[in-house]
Formats: structure tokens, C-alpha cells, sequence
């Protein structure tokens, strides 16, 4: 399964720069390339050491890594719910993303100068949660009118929906993304053909100045507190290192310049961890001559659907799963050596897949 991310964020605040870091970005390894599709996505391939363990073992023709797509997303102004500025493109990008990155600034600089003449992440945040927010409300309550028809004559389904309409339009009326909400999955079913983007899964990435990039400054912790009750990812990156980060080839300078800084991971490692996070989503690989590949699926997912992500036949088909845990495969070097020692498992369709797992489908179609 492809992940997409959409980058937004106001003027000035950064969102540029960090894009243009991660399409510059010289991977860990010359297996984990970055290549830009359109003038404003970029494909960067995930870093994970277990595909190395894994090729190291296995010796394979190549390696595919898992990969995350970033939408530099179309600038916003106020109205953009309306269809001011380019605020319907805006719009329409975000509503097919996966998961937002909200980009907002928390440095001081005078040398750039902020769109509303001060240094505010909440205001800038409040800003598109606005736009953003105003486009649901008139989802749902186009919505709501149809609905309240079907209620009227009767219909407790209806009946049902219109109450759970009515607590979104309520929430969204009050300034409130519709994320914030404490609904089980049933009961989000009559909003889930809306796309509503306030129900998207958000990473806040507070931008800071160099010095403030291990851990944050006031701005930070202000705007941690503001969102601590929306189930968001908010991370702390500086763009200026990132682009500095991008410019080199060598991974040993790459980690003496972290280390200057004193950190121990870019802005974009810790970008893909908390994008992997916020959508609930684990890898599992497969291991052989011709490929080892690892693969996206969502936490919880029994074996039947993670064998469709290779192929629709291998979900429909699907008879068993052979799993050996890394662990067991480091230690005994092979799968045969692993099936000899009984590290292998044979597993049903009722198997939930573990995140690091290395799998064999057997199916028939």
C-alpha cells in the first residue's frame, strides 16, 4: 500500500525549505533513492536496517524498500473554503493524502518576514484549521439535508446517521477539527464517504532556529500544549539543517554534522517515524534469490491481507503463511536452516502479521 503525505503550511513558515531538503535528501544507502514525480511530489524510499540485515543474508539480485510520498501541497489563503487564491486545488490535494504535515514557524528571524508580521504558530495553525474546517461543515450539512428527508419518514438507520452528523457539525461549527472527536470506527461510517480533512491524520512539524533543534523553545512547548488534545504527531525540525543535511553524500559526515548539533536522527527519519506512527502502520518483508522487499500494511491485519498488498490473487487464494521472525534468521543464516531448526512458523488466515515479520505465501488461484 502507497502512503502519501501532504505538506502544508502558510507562507514563510518553512514548508518550501523542508521539501526541498527531502528532494535533495542523500539516503542512508544507495538502495534508498529519492526521485521527484511531479514538479511537487517526491517518492523517497524508507531507511530501515533490517532490509540491509536482510540483503546481507540473503544475498538477493535487488532490494525494495518500503516508500513514502510528499505532496508539496498548493499555497492557501483565507477563503480558500470559498475558492479564493488556489484554494480549491488546495483543497483537492489534501483531500487525497494519507496524512497531512502541517508545517508551522516557531523562530524568530528578521530577515524573513512572516505573513501576518509576527511569530505565532497557533494563529498560523488556526488559519488553515479554519479553511479547512469551514469545507467540512458544508460537506456535512449538504449532508445532514439529505439525510433529515430519509429521517423524517421513519428510517432509524437515518435516524442514526443524523445523530452522529449533528455532533460533527457541532464540533465543527465550534472551531473544533472533527479528529477531535471520540467516536468508535461504526460510528464515523456516515462521514466516511466525505473524506472530511479535519478527520486526517496530522504531524505538526514546529520548524525552529538551529539552536532550538533538540529540544524546541517556548513557541514549542505553547503549541504542544494547544493540540495535546487531538491525537496529533508533533515533531521538531529545523529546515535550515535539513537543507545543510541534504548537500552531503557521505553518511559518516552526515552524522558528524548531527552530532555538532546533537542530534541523533535528521528531521526526515524522524518525519517517516511519525507518519508510520499516526497511521497505525507496520512493515513485513519478503526474503528471496531474485528480491528482498519489504512491505506497508496496517497494524492488526491478518495474513489473507497482507499477502493481497502483493497481489489481489494472493488474498483471494490465499492457504497459509510461512513466517520466520528476523531474529531466528539471523541466527541461523537461511530459511531452510530456519525450517530445520522448527523457527518456521505455518500460519492460517487468522494470523495478525507482526510488524518485522518475513513471510512466504502459499496460495492458489
Amino acid at each position: 500500500m502507497g502512503l502519501r503525505c501532504g505538506i502544508v503550511g502558510l507562507p514563510n513558515v518553512g514548508k518550501s525549505t523542508l521539501f526541498n531538503a527531502l528532494s535533495n535528501a542523500k539516503a542512508e544507502a544507495a538502495n534508498f533513492p529519492f526521485c521527484t514525480i511531479e514538479p511537487n511530489v517526491g517518492v523517497i524510499s524508507v531507511p530501515d536496517e533490517r532490509l540491509e540485515i536482510l540483503e546481507e543474508l540473503v544475498n538477493p539480485e535487488k532490494v525494495i524498500p518500503t516508500i513514502i510520498e510528499f505532496v508539496d501541497i498548493a499555497g492557501l489563503v483565507e477563503g480558500a473554503s470559498k475558492g479564493e487564491g488556489l484554494g480549491n486545488k488546495f483543497l483537492a490535494n489534501i483531500r487525497e493524502v494519507d496524512a497531512i504535515v502541517h508545517v508551522v514557524r516557531c523562530f524568530e528571524d528578521d530577515n524573513i518576514t512572516h505573513v501576518a508580521g509576527r511569530v505565532n504558530p497557533i494563529a498560523d495553525k488556526d488559519i488553515i484549521d479554519t479553511e479547512l474546517q469551514l469545507k467540512d461543515l458544508d460537506s456535512v450539512e449538504k449532508k445532514i439535508q439529505k439525510t433529515e428527508k430519509v429521517a423524517k419518514s421513519g428510517d432509524a438507520k437515518a435516524r442514526a446517521e443524523l445523530a452522529i452528523l449533528n455532533k460533527y457539525k457541532e464540533a465543527l461549527e465550534s472551531g473544533k477539527n472533527a479528529r477531535t472527536l471520540d467516536l468508535s470506527k461504526e460510528e464515523k461510517e456516515p462521514v466516511r464517504d466525505l473524506m472530511l480533512l479535519t478527520d486526517k491524520p496530522v504531524i505538526y512539524v514546529t520548524n525552529v532556529e538551529e539552536s532550538a533543534a533538540v529540544n524546541g523553545n517556548k513557541f514549542v512547548e505553547e503549541f504542544k500544549e494547544h493540540v495535546k488534545d487531538e491525537n496529533a504527531e508533533v515533531i521538531i525540525v529545523s529546515a535550515a539543517i535539513e537543507a545543510q543535511i541534504a548537500e552531503f553524500d557521505d553518511e559518516e559526515e552526515k552524522e558528524m554534522f548531527l552530532d555538532e548539533y546533537g542530534l541523533k536522527e535528521s528531521g526526515l527519519n524522524k518525519l517517516i517515524r511519525a507518519s508510520y506512527s499516526i497511521l497505525d502502520l507496520i512493515t513485513y518483508f519478503t526474503a528471496g534469490k531474485q528480491e528482498v522487499r519489504a512491505w506497508t500494511i496496517k497494524k492488526g491485519w491478518k495474513a489473507p491481507a497482507a499477502a493481497g498488498v502483493i497481489h489481489t490473487d494472493f488474498e483471494k487464494g490465499f492457504i497459509k503463511a510461512e513466517v520466520i521472525k528476523l531474529e531466528n534468521y539471523q541466527k541461523y543464516k537461511t530459511e531452510h536452516a530456519c525450517k530445520e531448526a522448527g523457527k518456521m512458523a505455518i500460519e492460517g488466515k487468522e494470523y495478525v502479521v507482526q510488524d518485522g515479520d518475513i513471510m512466504h505465501f502459499r496460495f492458489n488461484v
